[in-house]
């Protein structure tokens, strides 16, 4: 039995996996903001709640915002502020009494679909988070490329591709530069780009409801999104040309989105055809805690199980 733990800002979330990947157990509980002992007591309880009540152990994987640094074993670059500087991997082997894997929750939700959800079949999957920020993960064949500095996939943190003059230089982003992608791309993003139209404030499923609804500023505003979504994949494919990209987060939700996102990413990606196919996530917002169950891979369902 595998056990995966995906270790949000708001929520944590257990999921245990039999070995053919059929859901055993899925719950979630708020997550303690800025206490990290009891963020360590809330993983533990999950964990062995969860064992007690179906009466055998697992191994435990942990998807969680951030990444282990290279340079010094702590956890680094996590929204979840409470997590930053501490050892993490090491602490909830203690408190849980065996090895854990962990994992940034964007690699996760990338090696879910890729092992049984929308890119099981491709060899090389870049997942998409676009949500309240905009993450990524490589996988390259059911494998997690992390990178030499833990950081491979972090496409929010590039600037806008071909920035218009209206777009530069770019709104402030959280890690101090500004124009970041994940500026345009995330939730806030959306709502700024319509508020600049409308003068109202609504959140992105609002707006791209408005959209569907023949709206003319909402679906002004979506078209914009869609243009610098197309630009930003349009520069992973010229470094990566991966076989698949998945959407997950909440905006991959907006089914406007996928009309037409190939002849747009075209425009801009370096080549005379792109067959890159851009999918919704099978799993949802389920896919970070399976993938992290799925970071003990030795029992993984095999190519077109």
């Amino acid at each position: 039995m595998r056990i995966g733990i995906d270790l949000g800002g708001t929520k944590i979330e257990v999921l245990a996996l039999d070995d053919a990947g059929q859901t055993l157990l899925r719950r979630r509980i708020p997550t303690s903001t800025g206490d990290y002992a009891a963020i360590l007591d809330a993983v533990a309880d999950l964990v062995f709640g969860a064992e007690k009540e179906l009466g055998r152990q697992g191994t435990v994987g942990i998807a969680t915002p951030g990444a282990i640094s290279a340079k010094t074993g702590h956890i680094k670059n996590s929204n979840s502020t409470a997590l930053n500087g501490k050892f993490l991997d090491r602490d909830l082997s203690e408190v849980l009494g065996r090895p854990v894997r962990l994992e940034n929750d964007a690699n996760c939700f990338a090696l879910s679909e890729a092992v049984d959800g929308a890119a099981a079949h491709a060899a090389v999957v870049f997942g998409v988070i676009l949500g309240t920020g905009v993450g990524g993960g490589l996988v390259i064949d059911r494998k997690i490329i992390a990178g030499h500095n833990k950081i491979a996939g972090e496409w929010g943190h590039n600037p806008l591709p071909w920035p218009t003059l209206a777009e530069q230089p770019g709104h402030d982003c959280y890690c101090g530069k500004l124009g970041c992608i994940e500026t345009f791309l995330s939730g806030a993003g959306l709502g700024r780009e319509y508020y600049a139209r409308s003068g109202k404030v609504l959140t992105a499923q609002e707006i791209a409801d408005l959209a569907a609804r023949g709206d003319n500023l909402a679906g002004q505003s979506l078209e914009s999104y869609k243009d610098r979504l197309a630009r930003s994949l349009a520069s992973v494919i010229n470094v990566l040309d991966p076989d698949v990209i998945v959407l997950g987060g909440g905006l991959s939700n907006i089914l406007q989105l996928y009309v037409e996102i190939a002849s747009l990413i075209a425009k801009y990606a370096f080549s005379d055809g792109i067959e890159t196919s851009v999918l919704r996530a099978v799993h949802g917002d389920s896919s970070g805690v399976r993938g992290a169950a799925w970071l003990w891979p030795n029992a993984a369902p095999s190519a077109g199980a």
